[in-house]
């Protein structure tokens, strides 16, 4: 039986998600942007390789939503020019 992604690493992810530079997120392929995202959990917390492994799958099927939530962000940032 497999174990579930859990509530508590669902919040760690979105919350790395959320904190990361927008630009990082959209300038990453697809297979970068999931190691990235792993990298910057396993910084927060302790995940063992299922752990790893779920939300890896997690993140693979939520690439365009992150994507989109980076861009929307990307838009909305104050301008530089004067």
């Amino acid at each position: 039986m497999e174990v579930p992604v859990t509530p508590t690493m669902l919040r760690q992810l979105w919350s790395v998600v959320e904190n990361s530079q927008a630009t990082t997120l959209v300038s990453l392929d697809d297979a970068t942007l999931a190691q990235w995202l792993i990298k910057q959990l396993k910084k927060r917390s302790t995940l063992n390789c299922t752990e790893a492994d779920l939300i890896k799958e997690y993140i693979q099927s939520r690439v365009s939503l992150i994507r989109d939530l980076a861009e929307e962000r990307l838009g909305s940032e104050p301008s530089l020019s004067v």
